[in-house]
């Protein structure tokens, strides 16, 4: 009986090792136990040390985290070693793909061509577009606008190609600045790269303008951040509808989060058209539409012009935490609502582009694109004169979508039931769409970028 009882025990004792062991997050183990009577009593001791080593194998030191420096909305990631692994999928996809030639100006002029290949993705294919420009999703009975290209004039602008995108921004961040068109270019860029990954959100923030993603494969991190003046912009009464904007003060709801970043794309126009009160130094000094008697109607251009003034300031002039990238992006058209302004029936319903002898920038989009290429010129010329490391670049993609009054999403933004007050939109770009070609330059501006 005490034979069959320590028999028993033994057989109790063996399970409970097996049991512990299969819990265990290591490669399954394969036990083979015969236990002799003279070895009985060295079982407990036996089954101590198999389980320290067990143990210490399940909580062996972790992998390097791309999230273990993430702080104030940028991830500063160290790039993961792996001795011993295999190049990386995508490895030198950069230096093969395909570059305009020397000279091509890829922004102007240029025309828009027929490509039976596009588009790169679908609405079923990403689920990143933003449901105000998911046109597909709410019905848009054409397709035909999504099958052009932009090709500049005495060259080809090669074709997106989303592995040599993420090889050449391996191992880099990079950080739109602006508004919701910001947001448009960054899903934008998000949809092409689903044909070679999806990125993981590592937001430090449950709000939906201020979002950072990051691509495991590519060590790769790109953000929004929510900035519709690029300065200081509020609305002390809602009711009245007038902003007041500091003209001197960058906001900093990117400036104190951008330090980090490699490449930082900066942008605005639109919001500039609301009716505005202009403060600097903390007092007023003009207005855009306020009727305010004593106080100067200075124009929303003058307040657009300042503000990238201030913003170009803080990222490249003296004092500057910014040490990377700045890359300048001119305005979307705001010119394309046709029947009335966007507040009283204006619509954009055209089925194709429009050739370049057909349209050509002018009014209120010439009026921002000058000032906007102006104070790009000075923020240039001032940093190269004081030495500074940071660098500019302009991405000129003004002209080539005056000729697209046929990509946006109108009233296919939403489900035509639905009891909802939107305007037509004509400011932001379907996804797929038009759109898409800001990142075909911005991969070529890439690949030439001696950084």
């Amino acid at each position: 009986m005490q034979a069959k009882a320590e028999q028993q025990r033994r057989s109790r004792l063996r399970q409970r090792l097996l049991g512990l062991a299969a819990d265990l997050p290591v490669q399954k183990l394969q036990l083979a136990v015969t236990v002799t009577p003279a070895a009985a009593s060295l079982l407990p001791a036996l089954a101590v040390a198999a389980l320290i080593l067990l143990l210490a194998a399940a909580r062996r030191a972790p992998a390097p985290s791309s999230l273990d420096a993430y702080r104030s909305g940028v991830a500063v990631v160290v790039p993961p070693s792996a001795p011993g692994g295999g190049t990386p999928r995508g490895a030198g996809a950069a230096a093969a793909a395909p570059q305009v030639p020397p000279g091509c100006d890829i922004f102007r002029p240029g025309e828009w061509v027929p490509d039976g290949a596009a588009p790169y993705y679908t609405n079923l294919t990403c689920p990143l577009i933003q449901e105000h420009q998911n046109c597909m999703k709410y019905g848009r009975p054409d397709t035909g606008f999504l099958r052009w290209r932009w090709r500049p004039a005495g060259c080809d602008l090669p074709r997106f190609d989303a592995e040599a995108f993420l090889d050449a921004v391996r191992d880099t961040s990079m950080a739109f600045v602006g508004d919701s068109l910001a947001r448009n270019h960054m899903q934008s860029l998000m949809c092409l790269l689903t044909k070679v990954a999806y990125p993981k959100d590592i937001s430090k923030t449950a709000d939906p303008e201020f979002r950072t993603m990051h691509y495991e494969s590519h060590n790769f991190t790109v953000a929004i951040f929510w900035s519709p003046f690029l300065v200081r912009g509020y609305q002390p009464d809602p009711a009245r509808h007038m902003w007041a904007i500091h003209l001197d003060e960058p906001d900093a709801a990117w400036v104190s989060g951008i330090a980090g970043f490699d490449r930082v794309i900066l942008s605005a126009a639109n919001w500039f058209a609301r009716p505005a009160m202009f403060y600097e130094a903390g007092r007023v000094v003009g207005c855009h539409y306020c009727l305010a008697p004593g106080v100067p109607d200075l124009t929303h251009r003058h307040s657009l012009r300042m503000a990238f003034r201030a913003a170009l300031r803080a990222l490249t002039g003296p004092g500057s935490a910014f040490n990377g990238t700045v890359i300048m992006r001119t305005l979307s058209p705001t010119s394309h609502f046709e029947g009335g302004p966007w507040d009283r029936g204006g619509d954009c319903r055209r089925t194709r582009p429009l050739a370049a002898s057909e349209a050509r920038m002018a009014g209120l989009d010439l009026d921002f694109h000058t000032a906007q290429v102006e104070e790009f010129a000075r923020a240039k010329a001032a940093a190269e004169a004081g030495g500074r490391a940071p660098r500019l670049v302009l991405m000129d993609t003004t002209a080539a979508m005056v000729l697209r009054p046929d990509g946006h999403p109108s009233r296919y933004g939403h489900w035509a039931h639905e009891n909802v007050t939107l305007y037509n939109d004509c400011v932001h770009w379907c996804l797929p769409g038009p759109i898409d070609a800001w990142n075909e330059m911005l991969l070529q501006m890439l690949l030439q970028d001696p950084s």
